[in-house]
């Protein structure tokens, strides 16, 4: 009788474990339809990338808060925000604290083997920001030699170090978490320049006129800029209902209204980047 009862909780158990298995395995394959029944999608950035993401008079603001809210409105979900550092971002992407990373991210060869980009939303070709009436850097090449600021982790730093190798002196290339901190440094003269994506730095100068200017032309291969998601068949749904909102939101007008309210300035680009420059 005991090894009978002992084998009947045995099934039992093994039959809830499977079931479990089974219902957990399902919900991990149905993220997009997890998403809707909670009603949300969690987006992971950070908040110190203007003008996509930034923080303006307290209050969360840029390109990717109106483009997130339009793609909100295309998948009947409300949109909330998870702000962390940027070398974080990825690391927490992939322990499921969000569903997507706003960013953007620069499309690379390297992040793609990892991750799953969505359409571009705007170029991403690198360039130098230098202190307004700086004369000793009139062309990208001038930068030889000295201190240029770039985000910690990023194409840019990658793209900077790759230039660097093709001048006469090696630039001294100086890290930092956020590039707000980098244009802070530059205002204080304690470094020569920052290297960041072009409407970026254009934006800033644009901000803050009189105290930067942008150096032309960009030095950089012609890139873009996207959304980042995991390349899994578990979130293949949820990346594509983003990207079909992503190419309505292109194909009918919204998404330049958006790059011209924020950079001034409209981008052609593809509907897919499966090639990148680097």
């Amino acid at each position: 009788m005991t090894i009978m009862i002992a084998r009947s909780l045995l099934k039992g158990l093994v039959g809830a474990t499977l079931l479990l298995g089974a219902t957990l395995s399902a919900h991990a394959a149905d993220t997009l339809a997890a998403v809707k029944a909670a009603g949300t999608l969690k987006v992971g950035t950070e908040t110190a990338f203007a003008p996509f993401d930034f923080i303006d008079a307290g209050e969360h603001a840029g390109l990717n808060v109106d483009l997130f809210a339009e793609i909100g409105k295309e998948l009947g979900v409300k949109i909330e925000w998870v702000a962390l550092p940027w070398d974080g971002v990825f690391p927490a992407l992939e322990a499921g604290k969000f569903d997507v990373v706003a960013g953007p991210a620069t499309i690379t060869k390297k992040r793609m083997e990892r991750y799953r980009f969505t359409p571009p939303i705007a170029e991403a070709t690198i360039a130098i920001l230098k202190k307004a009436g700086d004369t000793t850097i009139s062309k990208p090449d001038d930068i030889a030699g000295k201190t240029i600021g770039v985000g910690k982790a990023t194409s840019q730093l990658d793209q900077l170090k790759e230039f660097s190798a093709t001048l006469p002196s090696k630039v001294d290339v100086r890290e930092y978490p956020a590039f707000t901190e980098s244009y802070a440094d530059l205002a204080a003269g304690r470094i020569a320049g920052v290297a960041n994506s072009l409407p970026n730095i254009a934006f800033v100068a644009k901000q803050r006129e009189g105290t930067f200017e942008v150096v032309l032309p960009p030095f950089g291969k012609k890139s873009y800029f996207g959304f980042i998601g995991l390349k899994d068949t578990d979130h293949a749904p949820l990346m594509d209902a983003i990207d079909a909102a992503l190419l309505k939101i292109k194909a009918d007008g919204r998404m330049a209204e958006l790059q011209k309210k924020w950079f001034g300035a409209t981008f052609e680009t593809p509907d897919a980047v499966k090639d990148p420059a680097f």
